[in-house]
């Protein structure tokens, strides 16, 4: 089991991680919250449906990771479209975008925060690491935050096809880059064992 997620009778997986792969996903997920940034303020109206209805951003973040993570949701696939056809579709994102990122940066958020949490709850075994069970719900959490955090490690790696992806196989070692790399290609592995889990 040691590096890949095993299913568990009656749903849920399992990994093995040390201590060492314990720290770099905490790590990992909690610079991923602070990118995401905190939750909306605290509604001081008593209104419990003016969360549900405030309005979020209507531009695209100037981040990088954070325009992966958060795409406009209408753009030509073909290529540059037309001025007017431009113009509308940065219209339509403007608006798709003001009444769905903020849910979109909540479950982004509480995904993230439910692999700190399940990672805090390990005990050890006392040979430095740990075994991680998770129930089926956790997992799909889990499933989304390695999805997240590889968008963003590919955002910061410039990584946009596999081409890209082939060519991190031959950075050599004295690239300053290397780290990231083995972070995305590693998380890349966790997620693939943990989709298998979750198949039926």
């Amino acid at each position: 089991m040691p590096g890949t997620f095993e299913p568990l009778p009656g749903g849920g997986a399992a990994v093995a991680l040390d201590d060492v792969e314990i720290s770099i996903i905490r790590s990992l997920a909690v610079q991923l919250l602070e990118l995401i940034g905190p939750g909306p303020a605290e509604d001081t109206s008593g209104d419990p449906l003016a969360e549900l209805f405030a309005e979020g951003p209507s531009e695209p973040p100037s981040d990088p990771v954070l325009k992966r993570l958060f795409p406009d949701a209408y753009s030509d696939p073909e290529g540059a479209p037309r001025a007017k056809e431009a113009e509308e579709q940065r219209a339509y994102s403007s608006e798709f975008r003001r009444y769905t990122e903020n849910d979109l940066r909540a479950g982004k958020r509480e995904n993230a925060l439910a692999v700190v949490r399940s990672l805090d709850a390990l005990r050890s075994a006392g040979d430095g690491g740990a075994v991680l069970k998770l129930s089926t719900a956790e997992s799909r959490q889990w499933l989304s935050a390695l999805n997240d955090l590889r968008l963003a490690i590919g955002s910061r790696l410039d990584i946009t096809d596999e081409e890209d992806t082939d060519l991190l196989y031959r950075l050599p070692d004295e690239d300053p880059r290397k780290p990231m790399v083995m972070a995305y290609l590693w998380l890349g592995g966790l997620q693939e064992t943990l989709v298998t889990t979750l198949m039926p």
